[in-house]
């Protein structure tokens, strides 16, 4: 991941389930095993699926750790397990996944980042629903609010990402035929989320995301200038405890990753406590959050702060106390006032 671990990811990206990622992942995994790599598996989730399942057959398996929760077991991989065993490869399952309390790591991904740090190569697999910074589109596309989430640096620090791709055709068919749930589960699945509307817009969304790594890839692999000398654009986005505030911090997640500029965000000392979740989503999301007093005015404060480290863009949420005086006193800058999305009935 970028040189900052020993072991190499490489992710297998689709857009739904079904689509053949974990397919493609056990097809890699028994290329690579043929041609002399000691690969195994850390976890892998059959689904029923005949096919899938035969990809494993000459693979070895590495026992999963059984952890108890309200009386009742559960299995997760069991990481350390993987680490002792010291495989060239480990194939690990369902990357957003989120362990069962007790476990040492809360997210899959937390520990495939334990298995690289050990200089473990790791192939996985994930939906584009589950990267953090587009979780409000997703909900926007399928009213789906998706709680398993992927912060956006993981996968851009991977060293490979496959787009595992089919029409949304050729999957609904795929679905009716019962080769991705039972019959009745896909019967549900395709008056709900696997909508064909819903399949076009998140393959859509699929598409987009891994243009945007490869295009990263290539000026990464040119002269590679920092991201402020790029654009000259640096973004400051102004959290609130209101909600929309987790919405406004994705979009301009995703707006400075665009213009391949620095994102950060700045919020008043004493709104803090009510805006620790939005804390947690700059964390995952790598948005350096500083709090500042507001020594009686608020709005002087953030756009004195914004000019002092030289914000060229303020992002803030329609829903932010009195904005328009935030206007009046930045003019010098670009403020994008950021609505919440409203799904239409």
């Amino acid at each position: 991941m970028s040189g900052k671990h020993k072991g190499k990811l490489k992710v297998f990206l689709g857009y739904a389930a079904g689509v053949g990622k974990t397919y493609q992942m056990l097809l890699e995994a028994q290329r690579l095993q043929a041609t002399g790599h000691d690969v195994v598996i850390g976890y892998f989730e059959p689904h029923a699926r005949a096919e899938t399942i035969a990809l494993t057959t000459d693979l070895e398996f590495v026992p999963r750790a059984t952890l108890t929760h309200r009386e009742t077991a559960f299995e997760e991989m069991d990481t350390a397990a993987v680490i002792a065993r010291k495989p060239k490869i480990a194939v690990v399952d369902e990357f957003a996944h989120t362990n069962v309390p007790g476990a040492e790591r809360e997210k899959r991904w937390q520990d495939v980042v334990a298995l690289l740090d050990a200089g473990i190569d790791v192939l996985t697999s994930v939906n584009v629903q589950h990267i953090e910074s587009l979780n409000d589109q997703i909900w926007q596309v399928t009213g789906i609010q998706v709680r398993e989430t992927v912060p956006d640096w993981v996968l851009q620090e991977a060293d490979e990402v496959v787009m595992v791709d089919v029409t949304p055709r050729a999957l609904i068919h795929r679905l009716e035929r019962g080769v991705v749930y039972s019959h009745e589960k896909a019967r549900l699945a395709l008056e709900n989320f696997f909508t064909e509307a819903n399949l076009n817009a998140l393959r859509e969304l699929a598409l987009r995301q891994t243009a945007h790594q490869l295009e990263e890839r290539r000026e990464e692999a040119a002269v590679s200038p920092t991201p402020a000398s790029k654009t000259g654009e640096r973004i400051l986005l102004w959290l609130t405890p209101h909600p929309s505030t987790a919405m406004l911090i994705r979009r301009g997640r995703r707006v400075a990753d665009y213009l391949a500029c620095p994102c950060d965000a700045v919020l008043i000392d004493t709104d803090a406590p009510a805006s620790e979740p939005w804390l947690n989503i700059c964390a995952n999301l790598r948005i350096h959050a500083n709090a500042i007093p507001a020594a009686g005015n608020t709005h002087k404060a953030i756009a004195d702060y914004a000019r002092a480290q030289g914000i060229s863009q303020l992002f803030v949420t329609r829903n932010a106390p009195d904005v328009s005086k935030l206007v009046s006193l930045a003019r010098d800058m670009q403020i994008t006032i950021v609505a919440e999305r409203v799904r239409p009935a």
